[in-house]
């Protein structure tokens, strides 16, 4: 890797380039992450103490979800919706298949609570809905945070399979730095391998940093 193929790539044009494509990855992340988390914990809560249709209905989503692959609900919702665009799509199906999997992770938070904090709740004059948000949820939300945490990073590294669909997100802004160099500079194989290194890099400094987070909160609920 010489001075002469960093000086090629990395140039002012070009890192803006893929750092556009760093921030719509970013953008999509957040994005996905936060509706995710506001409608697995609605699905978490309806498949534990729902009743009849809406249990049921809850189950199937997340059991179909969690067992059939990311990309063909990529492929679903960006090619039969017609709506939004390729990117809106994109993360809608993203947030759609992620929903499932924090539901589950809240469900398993839910499930660790003892049951008889409901009645001591109860005997306080609390209903159902108030107890879950001022009692329940706190403490769920507090014991699955490390799982939430490698969830986001999994997200993070998921918004690469929309590079598939030419989506300018930071995978693919890299392919596309690809297959410009040519215009420019006599391309080698080094080149080509300096850009991977710099997308894992990247990649690696971002979700390094959260699995840092993840286990510090880890350590600091075993120690609490």
């Amino acid at each position: 890797m010489s001075v002469q193929i960093i000086a090629d790539i990395f140039t002012a044009y070009n890192l803006r380039f893929l750092m556009i494509g760093l921030g719509n990855t970013l953008f999509i992340s957040v994005f996905t992450v936060i509706i995710s988390i506001i409608f697995g914990t609605v699905l978490a809560i309806c498949r534990n103490y729902g009743y009849g249709i809406v249990r049921g209905a809850v189950s199937v989503y997340i059991e179909v979800f969690r067992n059939t692959p990311l990309l063909l609900w990529m492929l679903i919702c960006i090619f039969m919706l017609h709506f939004g665009t390729s990117m809106s799509r994109g993360g809608l199906a993203l947030t759609l298949y992620t929903s499932a999997v924090i539901a589950e992770i809240m469900r398993g938070g839910l499930n660790s609570i003892a049951k008889g904090q409901f009645e001591a709740a109860r005997s306080q004059g609390f209903n159902f809905l108030q107890t879950l948000c001022f009692i329940i949820l706190p403490q769920c939300f507090r014991r699955v945070i490390p799982s939430l945490m490698s969830q986001i990073i999994t997200t993070i590294k998921d918004t690469s399979f929309l590079a598939q669909f030419a989506i300018a997100e930071f995978f693919f802004n890299s392919k596309v730095l690809m297959s410009s160099l040519p215009q420019t500079t006599h391309v080698t194989s080094a080149h080509i391998f300096t850009i991977f290194v710099f997308v894992a890099l990247v990649y690696f400094v971002i979700n390094f940093s959260l699995s840092c987070m993840v286990r510090k909160l880890s350590k600091k609920r075993m120690n609490n």
